[in-house]
């Protein structure tokens, strides 16, 4: 069995508002002033910067911002949230061939009720967010324990994802991957533009 595995914001789903919203309810909260939609859903998927600092002037993430961001995040996930225009189809045409899973930097939990939302959890076997491990992407443990999970080779599966963090972990992990541009960064080049290409990319990779 092949397995492809999927980021879940930006790739799937489109939960751009209830991020941008949080991020900023959680700066609110701190003292901070509120950023741009643009400017946070460029800078969230950055590898290189150091998200807590960033964001809240913090080396690590505080049990405060946390519970900050958890609370709001739980409360207003499912507003505006939208599965991107072909996705759902991509899954149904694909469940019968592979092993379908979710890797997240979101919480399980908040990734599995959005999921379920918008219609499409049931087909995925695993879905794996940050709370799951030590190190969530670009680090490759995310990757590694699914893989682990399913009993499935490196060179049979596939990473999907909009980010270079979700292409770092692949890679890490010895694995495929395709770089999106529907999602939250917009990519000058590597990327592909519709979701009709992705479908041709994975049938033709492990046919």
């Amino acid at each position: 069995m092949h397995l492809i595995m999927f980021d879940m914001d930006g790739t799937l789903v489109d939960s751009s508002k209830a991020i941008t919203n949080t991020i900023n309810y959680v700066r609110e909260n701190l003292g901070f002033k509120r950023l741009e939609k643009s400017y946070i859903l460029e800078k969230v998927n950055d590898p290189s910067i150091n998200s807590a600092e960033f964001f809240y002037g913090t080396q690590e993430f505080t049990d405060e911002q946390t519970h900050l961001f958890e609370e709001y995040y739980n409360k207003n996930c499912l507003y505006d949230l939208e599965v991107y225009d072909g996705i759902t189809k991509l899954i149904e045409d694909l469940k019968d061939d592979f092993t379908l899973a979710v890797a997240t930097n979101a919480n399980s939990d908040f990734a599995r009720k959005m999921l379920d939302h918008v219609g499409i959890e049931k087909h995925f076997s695993t879905i794996l967010g940050y709370d799951s491990v030590v190190n969530p992407k670009p680090h490759p443990e995310m990757v590694q324990k699914i893989l682990n999970k399913h009993d499935i080779q490196k060179e049979n599966a596939q990473l999907i994802g909009d980010s270079h963090k979700d292409i770092m972990a692949a890679s890490s992990a010895g694995v495929d991957s395709v770089l999106v541009n529907w999602g939250f960064s917009d990519h000058e080049e590597n990327a592909i533009e519709t979701i009709e290409e992705l479908e041709r990319k994975i049938f033709e990779k492990f046919k």
